[in-house]
């Protein structure tokens, strides 16, 4: 357990009931939770479908997020926002007074705890329509679209994994806390810990360690709760960014290439970005400290690997031994295939016509991609042998993948990778959930967990597609209707 739970533990132990601070008596867990319902401020409430104090579910099926089988013809109940019960529809009581929802054919599972969420969408061509990408790369923030995109698509908590504005992301992540506006629960990453090579045009360059220690000081005062390093940032930045975030309780990942996956493990870092389709340790022109100036080398590498290959098994163990989680994206891979994913007119309908036609003309450039199938099967097998795999969409690229619609995605792609689909669903709940020490609030359903959970149509866990079909979304116990959410953004994804 971190240091930032901790004292929030042993504080709820003493005081059950309640405790009193500078600003007077704290409410417990539960009143906390209806109190914040109460406040929503008439934007929000605008789309709410349900906020009353007891609701019940029945006749429902029950994804419960663990990986075990689905039970059928549930009830499950909502009070104070928080799960109530579940059981057998036969045999629990409907409290009285209930708002009931007769959910025959319907299904309920965990809300997804989306692990690579950005708050903004790349621009990857010019006002004149010419690729800029990888000589200088814009983005968007989008503090009005994504939020109610993740929240409209099932994913209740989120994180950020970095940050082109980690102010607009820290007061996002306050206004949606305080009722403002509506969107999932969010774990803020700091900005990107970048080295020498930047092509961000918003990132900051380290100058060295020094200065990597101080942005981790920094950002942490802020309140951000974990940080990203990035493509060119040396071996000494790292460790000073590693040494300064686990010594306020906080989480490293990375998305690493002057760094290989081995040495960031051993330096101590939580948590890798991409699978691992970007690891140069398997690249033998490799030099320390610097990411190769053309990837076709590392490319090359991973295509011929297999999950028996030697070096392989070795990576898994040490990543493993390290407790090093990875963060599969899948749906950013795929994007970069000219043949996929299968063009959705919902997806196209929340694009701005700007975003619409520079997606589509990048989209016909790509070649078709050698790499996907590799990466699925290395995914797959890293489960196997005992790693920890979280998911997130990575909505950024050449624009095709899109804030929830992504997530939902990326949950489909794990099915065509090999898992089942209440493992992969178990992957984009529960151990998202476990990595940022919340899975004794969210993640999985059971009594006393906060009500973040999604409604659908159909079973997801026989045909993963119906992840797509969410009816509502609760967030606290308060229901969410994503059709209000989605006609809400309509056109304006790539603006704002």
């Amino acid at each position: 357990m971190s240091n930032r739970y901790a004292w929030l533990l042993a504080i709820t132990m003493l005081f059950p009931m309640g405790v009193v601070g500078a600003d007077g008596p704290t409410l417990p867990p539960r009143q906390q939770v209806l109190k914040a319902a109460t406040k929503l401020a008439p934007e929000v409430r605008e789309y709410v479908r349900l906020d009353d104090a007891v609701i019940a579910l029945s006749h429902i099926r029950v994804i419960d997020g663990t990986g075990q089988p689905a039970r059928d013809d549930q009830t499950l109940v909502i009070r104070d926002g928080a799960i109530d019960a579940i059981g057998d529809a036969i045999s629990t009581p409907i409290p009285p007074g209930s708002k009931v929802l007769d959910l025959p054919n319907h299904s309920v599972m965990p809300g997804l705890v989306g692990m690579h969420d950005h708050m903004f969408y790349p621009q990857p061509v010019n006002l004149a329509g010419q690729p800029v990408r990888g000589v200088l790369q814009f983005e968007q923030q989008s503090s009005f679209t994504f939020p109610r995109l993740y929240l409209a698509a099932g994913v209740t908590s989120l994180r950020t994994t970095a940050s082109v504005e980690p102010y607009a992301d820290l007061n996002l992540k306050r206004w949606i806390d305080a009722g403002k506006i509506p969107g999932p629960k969010i774990h803020v990453t700091g900005p990107y810990l970048e080295g020498e090579g930047n092509f961000r045009l918003p990132v900051h360059e380290l100058s060295g360690p020094e200065d990597a220690r101080k942005a981790v000081e920094f950002w942490a005062d802020q309140g951000v709760t974990s940080f990203k390093a990035f493509v060119h940032i040396t071996t000494a930045e790292l460790r000073a960014v590693i040494d300064g975030a686990h010594k306020r309780g906080l989480e490293v990942t990375g998305h690493l290439c002057s760094i290989t996956y081995r040495e960031a493990a051993e330096l101590g870092i939580d948590n890798i970005e991409h699978g691992f389709v970007l690891a140069t340790d398997f690249n033998s022109e490799k030099k320390p400290d610097i990411c190769p100036p053309t990837t076709e080398q590392s490319r090359a590498a991973f295509v011929v690997l297999t999950p028996d290959s030697p070096q392989v098994r070795d990576l898994f163990q040490t990543l493993i031994q390290h407790h090093v989680a990875i963060t599969s994206t899948l749906p950013v891979m795929e994007a970069y295939s000219s043949d996929r994913p299968p063009l959705q007119q919902r997806v196209l309908d929340v694009m701005s016509p700007q975003a619409q036609a520079g997606y589509l003309a990048q989209r016909v450039l790509q070649p078709v991609s050698r790499s996907l199938k590799k990466e699925m099967d290395l995914e797959r097998a890293f489960v196997k042998a005992g790693g920890t795999l979280l998911a997130g969409p990575d909505p950024t690229g050449i624009g095709g993948v899109v804030a929830g619609f992504g997530d939902q995605r990326e949950v489909e792609l794990l099915v065509e990778a090999g898992f089942t689909p209440l493992e992969a669903i178990h992957i984009a709940t529960e151990n998202g959930a476990r990595f940022l020490q919340e899975e004794d609030r969210i993640g999985t359903l059971a009594p006393g967990k906060r009500a973040d959970l999604v409604v659908v149509r159909g079973d997801p866990s026989s045909k993963i597609s119906d992840i797509e079909a969410v009816e509502i979304v609760f967030k606290d116990g308060v229901g969410y209707d994503p059709a209000k959410l989605l006609h809400s953004v309509r056109g304006l994804v790539g603006l704002r």
